[in-house]
This record gives structure tokens, C-alpha cells and sequence, in this order.
């Protein structure tokens, strides 16, 4: 299928490894010119010449931290307008929300909520000028099952969740497209550091933890991160101007409810 993407320009963010790359490299598979950004220069550089090397769309990328003020300027100072913005954080640490501080809470609170935010706030007017314009926040499947442990995670995730539900009916009638991407179990080299950092804390081999994890699972397999990705283009693309304001569930079946 043709997407009818090619050659647009999209900015992905955190997308030097796990999902954030599998987007990027999907949308460049489909000819679309991608800015990747992340904060780390050696992997972001890596990846950056990886997915040149598909001689597919142009990739660019550029070091920065979207959490930060400082760093969405760099993007939009370099790149003042995108066509399709994917918006991806890692998580604040789980926890206990007896130990968290109100600071604990503004960082999360920051780079899970008002950062996508302030991206969307930057280019989604030019996306309405011009008729088209797909925005994805990468999320969690938390929003979805709320886990205990990951409150801080719940609260700044659903937050982002709240404001994009609202605002995505006030430009669907300009060709614009807001919707959230809920990603469960895939194996990504961070799952792979949660199962590794469970069996520390539990004394037992990690590849046990990691099966116990999979044998629970209803598809028994973890997601790949293509799997994500190729879903995450299709909602870029042309096809999918009527899927709005949605939250997209990618868990192969693990939430247990109906709607």
C-alpha cells in the first residue's frame, strides 16, 4: 500500500533506539525526509547512518532534549516546520508516590505532558494552513491498565491524554490528525533492562523472568519494534485522515476489557 507520505517531512523524537526508532525508520522506508532527535550523539549518529543507508527518505538528525525548553528551540530554530510530528519520551522511574516530591512530580509532569504540548503547540498551526498534518504522541499502555508502581507515568501520560482528546476535534476539519500510540510489552533493549533489574531485585535469572513475562502474555511473544513502527506510519499517512483523537492500543491483547 501506498501511504501517499512520501516526501514529507517529519520530526521524531527520541527515536536514536527502541520504538522512537522504529518510527523513524518506518517513515523513511516510505520515502518521508525524518529529523530524529535524541539526547545521546553516539547512538543518535548510529542510527542516523542506518537508516541513511536504506537510501530512502532523507534523514537528519540533531542532538537535543525535547524535555527542555532549550532543546525544542534547537529543533525549531534548525526545522520551523513539520508536516508529521511523532512526540516520545522515556518514562519517569516507577516508584512509591509516598516517596515523590513536587519536583519529582514537575519533571515527569514535564517531560510527559507539557513537552509533547509545547510541540504541538509550535506546529500544529502550520500543519492547519496547509491542510495536512499528522501528530502522534508515543505514550503507554498504562494509560490504558494503570499499574501502581508507575503513578507517575498514569498521572503525567493521562494528562497529555486529556489535553489531545480536546484539541484534536478543533482541527480534524483542517486535514490535521491527533492521535496517541499505547504501546505494551515489545522487545526493545529497555524492556530488556526492566526484565534485568526485576531479577536483580528478586535473585533469579533474568531469561526466567523474562519467559514467566511472555508464558502470562495472550499472543505469548512481545511485540516487535516493526510492528509498532509500520503501525505508527499508517496513522501518518493519507489512509488514516479519519482516525482522530484516538488512543491506539498495542499489546497484543493484554488489556482485559472491552472497551
Amino acid at each position: 500500500m501506498d501511504l501517499g507520505i512520501a516526501g514529507r517531512k517529519a520530526l521524531v523524537c527520541g527515536a536514536s533506539a527502541g520504538l522512537g526508532y522504529a518510527c523513524a525508520k518506518a517513515l523513511v522506508e516510505e520515502q518521508v525526509d525524518v529529523v530524529i532527535v535524541a539526547r545521546t550523539q553516539t547512538t543518535l549518529v548510529e542510527a542516523a547512518n542506518t537508516l541513511a543507508a536504506l537510501n530512502a527518505g532523507k534523514v537528519t538528525y540533531l542532538v537535543a532534549d525535547v524535555t527542555s525548553a532549550q532543546g525544542r528551540s534547537a529543533i525549531l530554530s534548525e526545522h520551523p516546520q513539520f508536516d508529521i510530528v511523532i512526540t516520545n519520551a522515556g518514562g519517569p522511574p516507577p516508584g512509591n508516590f509516598r516517596d515523590w516530591t513536587r519536583d519529582t512530580w514537575l519533571a515527569a509532569l514535564d517531560a510527559n505532558m507539557l513537552a509533547p504540548i509545547e510541540l504541538i503547540k509550535a506546529t500544529v498551526d502550520a500543519m492547519i494552513a496547509q491542510g495536512f498534518g499528522r501528530i502522534i504522541n508515543i505514550t503507554s499502555s498504562a494509560v490504558k491498565s494503570p499499574l501502581e508502581p508507575l503513578g507517575l507515568s498514569n498521572g503525567a501520560r493521562s494528562g497529555l491524554t486529556g489535553f489531545v482528546a480536546g484539541l484534536a476535534r478543533s482541527v480534524a476539519a483542517n486535514g490535521v490528525t491527533i492521535n496517541n500510540l499505547l504501546p505494551g510489552t515489545f522487545d526493545t533493549a529497555r524492556l530488556e533492562s526492566n526484565f534485568a533489574a526485576q531479577a536483580r531485585r528478586e535473585g533469579r535469572p533474568v531469561d526466567v523472568v523474562r519467559n514467566e513475562r511472555i508464558a502470562r502474555h495472550p499472543a505469548r511473544r512481545l511485540g516487535t519494534p516493526d510492528e509498532f513502527g509500520r503501525t505508527c506510519a499508517f496513522l501518518c499517512s493519507v489512509h488514516a485522515g479519519y482516525i482522530n483523537g484516538q488512543n491506539v492500543l498495542l499489546d497484543g491483547g493484554s488489556y482485559p476489557g472491552t472497551f
